[in-house]
């Protein structure tokens, strides 16, 4: 290390980083001794293989020579709406600081020149919590909301917990006692948070590191409610390979892409932290042209947008990599003392779980119900509304008659729309309809699908989502990348469509989106008359 020149150490402390504040301060640091750096997790829910993002870096920070102490935030993640609730703190925050060492240990990252701090160890002292106050008194409740806003979970009415959070995140530069802070570039609000505040209170300002955030394996963030965006440290084999499988990947699409994106910010960098000479392999049977080989993430790029690399075959070994990078850790949990800590920690216990294969009569093996909630599953059609009148028992409810081109006829439809749509407006409109909900009694009469619609966030204005001008009756609304695979009929106790449409709201361009990606038809994407960041129901 000593041999390391300044500029080496902030080129190797700067590498696969998406931005840095205070850059000048660091290299000033450095022309005098080595810089001190925290990294802090709040044990919430369980660790996935995001976590590999912060890890590989941590490996850098050390090789520069940094001083790095690894924060367990328990107490951020209580005030985080209690997502740890109390009486879990200490289990969690111990399941998570085994989880973080296992990690580092499967990539070869030496654990004897990292600092463990429980967040509570100094955060219940009196002068912390009279610099907290010191704090309240001079941050407004704006900037204290707009700090945490890509952190926190928001509300109209936050509680004050979700205020305070980023007050402590600052403060604690200065109880950790160090030059820089390193987060996701989600935390850049808090950042600049501390930047501003910490100098109120007769603190140095710090320089903040910031790595890119990797996204779920259907695009979106990764997200501890929804199973398939991730992949857990603890997941079998199988089940790595199962989500894999099921993830976004567009034939040729290099830019919106959650695999290369993971193959990029994780496999390459922390498999080459062991093995400076890794390259990827994808396995092949000879029959299908045998394995393929690549010697950097840029080649694997440039083969999947040329269409050399198909996408099963990414899928595939992204699968292979993962598993490599996790088998280490699952081999860790195998500890009857870590078992039994997941367990305290969650509830239930974090081994690799073992899925029972329901049986038909005579013990054949039944087809398994898919677990995922995605855009595949729902059938939405379009349709044109025949006929539309009052329902006889409901003022606040339409009975439509809307064609969607089946052999049996149009459907009858109820619903809630007479509050804000005029009957007239309704006559022959093209609109779209959810076809494979169970149908349901509404007042007597039975609706056979659901008609959908946005809203504000008060419900007080409503718009119908619109299919692209030239739109067929009976064509299939779709998204890219999602085969269209419905259910025949949606279970109801799944709330399949009701976990969709919390995914999906419209854009400043008025377009309607899941997870990012536009809704449309052979004729152009779904829109809505004027409402933006609207609720879809």
């Amino acid at each position: 290390m000593g041999s390391m020149t300044a500029e080496e150490k902030y080129a190797l402390i700067n590498r696969n980083l998406q931005e840095v504040l205070g850059a000048e301060q660091i290299k000033k640091i450095l022309q005098e001794r080595d810089l001190k750096v925290y990294w802090g997790t709040a044990p919430t829910g369980r660790p996935h293989i995001g976590y590999f993002v912060p890890m590989t870096k941590i490996a850098d920070l050390l090789q520069a020579g940094c001083h790095v102490k690894i924060l367990l935030a328990n107490l951020h993640a209580y005030l985080d709406n209690m997502k740890a609730p109390w009486d879990r703190l200490e289990h969690r925050t111990k399941y998570y600081e085994a989880t973080i060492k296992a990690m580092l240990s499967s990539i070869g990252v030496p654990l004897d020149k990292l600092e463990f701090i429980v967040g509570t160890s100094y955060q219940l002292t009196e002068k912390y919590s009279l610099d907290v106050y010191k704090m309240l008194a001079i941050t407004t409740e704006h900037d204290a909301k707009k700090a945490g806003a890509e952190v926190v979970k928001q509300a109209a009415s936050p509680l004050m917990s979700a205020l305070v959070y980023p007050l402590l995140q600052a403060l604690d530069e200065e109880y950790l006692d160090v030059d820089a802070q390193f987060g996701g570039v989600d935390q850049r609000k808090i950042f600049t948070f501390a930047e501003k505040y910490m100098p109120h209170l007769g603190y140095k300002k710090r320089s903040h590191l910031m790595n890119p955030m990797v996204a779920g394996l259907r695009g979106s963030k990764m997200s501890a409610s929804d199973p398939d965006s991730k992949v857990d440290l603890l997941d079998d084999a199988k089940t790595v390979a199962r989500k894999i499988k099921k993830a976004f990947c567009e034939e040729g699409n290099v830019t919106d892409n959650p695999l290369l994106e993971f193959l990029k910010a994780v496999v390459f960098s922390a498999r080459s932290l062991t093995d400076p000479n890794y390259k990827f392999i994808v396995s092949r049977p000879e029959k299908f042209g045998g394995d393929i080989v690549f010697n950097s993430y840029q080649d694997v790029e440039d083969a999947f947008r040329e269409k050399r690399l198909h996408p099963l075959d990414l899928k595939n070994g992204t699968a292979d990599a993962i598993n490599f990078l996790l088998e280490p850790i699952r081999q860790v949990f195998q500890d009857e003392k870590l078992i039994q800590l997941a367990k305290d920690a969650y509830d239930e216990p974090t081994q690799a779980k073992t899925v029972k294969t329901p049986k038909q009569k005579g013990g054949a093996p039944a087809a398994a119900e898919p677990d995922t909630e995605d855009f595949s599953k729902l059938d939405i059609k379009v349709g044109k509304i025949v006929e539309v009148k009052q329902h006889p028992d409901a003022e606040s409810l339409y009975v439509e008659t809307i064609d969607l081109g089946e052999e049996t006829g149009p459907r009858t439809i109820v619903s809630g729309l007479a509050k804000f749509i005029p009957m007239s407006d309704l006559q022959d409109r093209h609109v779209l309809v959810l076809a494979n909900l169970k149908p349901a009694k509404l007042r007597g009469v039975v609706s056979n699908g659901m008609v959908l619609a946005a809203s504000n966030a008060e419900d007080s204005i409503v718009e119908l989502l619109e299919p692209a001008p030239g739109s067929a009756i009976g064509e299939v609304v779709k998204v890219e990348g999602f085969e269209h695979a419905p259910s025949a009929q949606l279970n109801p106790k799944k709330d399949v469509f009701g976990k969709c449409s919390k995914e999906m709201t419209s854009g400043d361009d008025l377009v309607v989106r899941f997870r990012n990606l536009a809704l449309s038809t052979a004729a152009g994407p779904v829109k809505v008359k004027s409402l933006t960041a609207a609720r879809i129901g």
